[in-house]
């Protein structure tokens, strides 16, 4: 068909399997095994339903900016909000990564940087991680057009020292750094009080994991108010009510309640310590994780065997095709109900 010609033709980001069906042990999507704060959920029977007719707020001008303001020692005008972090990213990527010069990144990372960079036409260069899955600071020190990178980093869940973050950023200071902190609740270490010392660094992180909101959609960039400004406006030429009422509301209520978020990582970091110590009597290796997530490999069973037979089991882990990671599962760490039914599969599948 003629005006195929001028479509523009992307290979599109691959989500984790959403099974819909009851009886299911998930563990592909990282997302939290428990519910969101009690706060969030007496929330909900009082939302206002009439105010679903009207458009919502600006999201800077909402109490949930004020909130994190507060919660981050920050000031509201350093706060981008957007519709989960993959919103906040993708404007990010329209925003700042315009030279012409290619954005890197590592190899092997979120698989929806090539994908934005592809849809918003942006050359890029992956960096290859080291033999231990490590980024080399070395490599982001070359002339470019922006860099971004997960810490710590996904599908790995290994965290960069901080001042290894830090070499990176003053190595670019002509450029945007974007450090992706969807998972640093998890143990790891933020880079947030670097942008008052960098006005070139962007952090950015999620309700998605630690907050158990990922159906909220609730993301979020840290950063100079001039960087945040900038995101506005690119934001708001393309959709200016890009957050909805619900969402507003909800959001405010799990900020404001400290206590349950620790104790639901701390729930999940304990988990996550004693499955090390089940997989790897399985027969499993795998990195030092700081994320909410096992990134595994077995000494002996392929990692497509381990899947497909752990699918039969209706229990989902991720699984991806790809150089490098071909024989590995990232495991998302559940409930200490569904961890043991994985760990019962495993011994029948590996013992």
């Amino acid at each position: 068909m003629k005006w195929e010609e001028n479509v523009r033709k992307v290979v599109p980001y691959t989500p984790g399997e959403q099974p819909q069906r009851e009886g299911v042990i998930k563990l592909n999507t990282n997302e939290c095994p428990y519910p969101p704060a009690p706060g969030v959920q007496r929330k909900i029977a009082k939302l206002e339903a009439d105010k679903m007719r009207l458009y919502p707020a600006f999201p800077e001008k909402t109490d949930l900016a004020a909130e994190l303001a507060a919660y981050y020692h920050i000031n509201k005008d350093q706060i981008f909000i957007g519709v989960g972090s993959d919103d906040v990213l993708s404007v990010a990527f329209m925003t700042f990564f315009q030279s012409g010069k290619p954005v890197l990144f590592p190899d092997i990372t979120y698989s929806f940087y090539d994908v934005w960079a592809d849809v918003y036409k942006i050359p890029y260069e992956t960096k290859a991680l080291d033999e231990n899955f490590r980024i080399r600071t070395e490599d982001y020190k070359q002339p470019n057009g922006g860099v971004i990178f997960p810490n710590p980093n996904a599908p790995t869940g290994i965290l960069m020292d901080l001042d290894k973050v830090e070499e990176i950023i003053a190595a670019n200071r002509d450029v945007v750094v974007i450090v992706d902190e969807a998972y640093v609740d998890f143990g790891g270490v933020s880079a947030l009080p670097l942008i008052e010392k960098y006005d070139n660094l962007l952090v950015v992180q999620t309700f998605s994991k630690s907050r158990a909101m990922a159906g909220m959609r609730i993301g979020y960039a840290m950063g100079h108010p001039k960087l945040i400004q900038y995101l506005n406006d690119v934001k708001y030429s393309v959709n200016s009510y890009t957050m909805n009422y619900t969402a507003l509301e909800l959001g405010v209520e799990s900020v404001r309640d400290e206590a349950y978020f620790k104790e639901c990582c701390g729930k999940i970091m304990k988990t996550r310590e004693k499955a090390e110590k089940e997989l790897a009597g399985l027969g499993f290796t795998f990195p030092k994780s700081y994320s909410n997530f096992i990134f595994a490999s077995h000494k002996k069973i392929p990692a497509q065997v381990i899947f497909d037979k752990l699918k039969e089991n209706d229990i989902y882990v991720r699984h991806w095709n790809k150089d490098r990671i071909e024989n590995y599962l990232r495991i998302t760490i559940g409930t200490d109900e569904e961890m043991e039914a994985l760990y019962a599969a495993l011994e029948k599948i590996c013992g």
